[in-house]
């Protein structure tokens, strides 16, 4: 049974299930807690929320095994269904547990209040400037020394919260605070410094970022909770870290268990595509989170494979042989990527109930100018593992940020552009 309070809410945002409409061009994308902290290559919520709808209305569970910051497990919460994902990144994992806890509205209204106060008075500002922060080299080369104060000010309130689920609330908003004001080009995903220009006119209110920040994700806040709340027995959320590449823990999700799968996995390597390790580091340093350096390394194709594999797509493999015949090390690179997405799929389709479904939203990149047909591969390698083809929507991106170029021949300056479609494959378990 829906809560009056989700309802009011889909019924206010047009709940849709016309399968021809995927884009959601003129769709909000950031209300509840989907505002909270920006995130590269982020699956609009409108999509999971669509697939729910089409595909999972008597759910139970969900399994994203590539939750990111929990689009799909926020959404599969204001419907009820009990949401577990898993995720290399720590910081995408702090963002998916901040969104998908209802906190105690009254405690962090007086605590934006208190904080409040002390952005405007700075009274913590004797703190004495650490020489660096573990997991930053060089802490000077990334942060004026003016902001490193502001900043230090702050995470010494954060750390002064008892509370842990407040403290998480306020941790997610200092982290996008972090990367604002930090001397990174914040239209990048990797770690690039400003022009010696643009620093030179770069004065970042570090104490205003925060407080924004809280004040809008304290609104999303309210907004999730009078959903969540409302029902008799609130969904629950899990995050966990496994890859599901080498398994999927039966303590955590025992074979055939899962009603439904809503996930977009990565488009190719982090070193090509979009390199969450390095959008996370400064963030995770001052947070204290484990050492991200080593994230874009451990994610699908981080390890390049010594050998040309041959799988159980013709597709794929006549791609591959059209790469090797150019670049054999960009080709051996594409395989080490569908090696692990693979082995993360057939981990993925054993915990599917049987009747269950499987919705992968992909993009179809380009390396060495040869595009990949990465939709085909996700229906030729779950038919493998027992499930049968259903659909694929196919829709534009107007609204997922992207790079807008990328090195599909992962040479220097050498750029093209990048997917501007996405395809939502569905499959069923027999």
């Amino acid at each position: 049974m829906l809560a009056e309070a989700q309802l009011a809410f889909l019924q206010k945002h047009e709940k849709s299930t016309n399968l021809d409409d995927w884009t959601f061009r003129k769709a909000k994308t950031r209300e509840l807690t989907h505002c909270y902290h920006d995130y590269p290559a982020r699956m609009i919520p409108q999509i999971a929320g669509k697939l729910f709808d089409l595909f999972g209305r008597e759910s139970g569970i969900l399994f994203d095994p590539y939750c990111g910051t929990g689009t799909s497990l926020v959404e599969a919460n204001i419907r009820g269904i009990n949401s577990i994902g898993t995720d290399l990144n720590p910081l995408a994992r702090l963002i998916a547990r901040a969104k998908t806890t209802p906190f105690c509205i009254e405690d962090v209204g007086n605590l934006i209040t208190q904080f409040n106060r002390v952005a405007l008075g700075d009274m913590l500002s004797k703190i004495k400037e650490p020489q660096e922060i573990y997991g930053i080299t060089n802490l000077l080369f990334w942060f004026k020394p003016e902001v490193i104060q502001s900043l230090l000010t702050i995470r010494s309130f954060i750390k002064e919260i008892k509370n842990d689920t407040t403290q998480l609330f306020f941790q997610i908003a200092f982290s996008e605070t972090v990367r604002e004001s930090s001397n990174t080009r914040n239209g990048e995903f990797k770690l690039y410094r400003y022009s010696k220009e643009k620093l030179e006119k770069f004065s970042p209110d570090v104490y205003g970022i925060m407080v924004e920040k809280l004040q809008r994700n304290f609104k999303g806040a309210k907004q999730y909770k009078a959903i969540i709340d409302n029902f008799k027995s609130p969904p629950f959320a899990k995050i966990y870290g496994f890859n599901s590449g080498e398994n999927i823990p039966h303590e955590i999700l025992s074979p055939k268990s899962v009603d439904i799968v809503v996930t977009s996995p990565p488009y190719g390597d982090s070193r090509t595509t979009v390199a969450y390790g390095q959008y996370s580091r400064l963030s995770a340093a001052w947070l204290e989170l484990e050492e991200p350096a080593q994230i874009d390394r451990n994610l699908m194709g981080g390890s390049r494979s010594t050998k040309i594999s041959k799988f159980p797509s013709e597709a794929l493999n006549e791609k591959i042989e059209e790469i090797r015949l150019s670049n054999e090390k960009r080709a051996l690179e594409v395989v080490s990527f569908y090696d692990d997405l693979y082995a993360s799929m057939k981990n993925v389709a054993k915990v599917i109930k049987p009747r269950g479904y499987s919705c992968y939203v992909v993009g179809n990149r380009k390396v060495a100018g040869i595009v990949l047909p990465t939709n085909i591969v996700i229906r030729d390698f779950f038919e493998c593992f027992g499930m049968e083809y259903i659909e694929t929507f196919i829709r534009s991106i107007p609204n997922k940020r992207m790079p807008s170029k990328n090195s599909p021949s992962n040479k220097k300056g050498k750029l093209e552009n990048t997917m501007t479609k996405e395809y939502i494959v569905v499959m069923q378990k027999k």
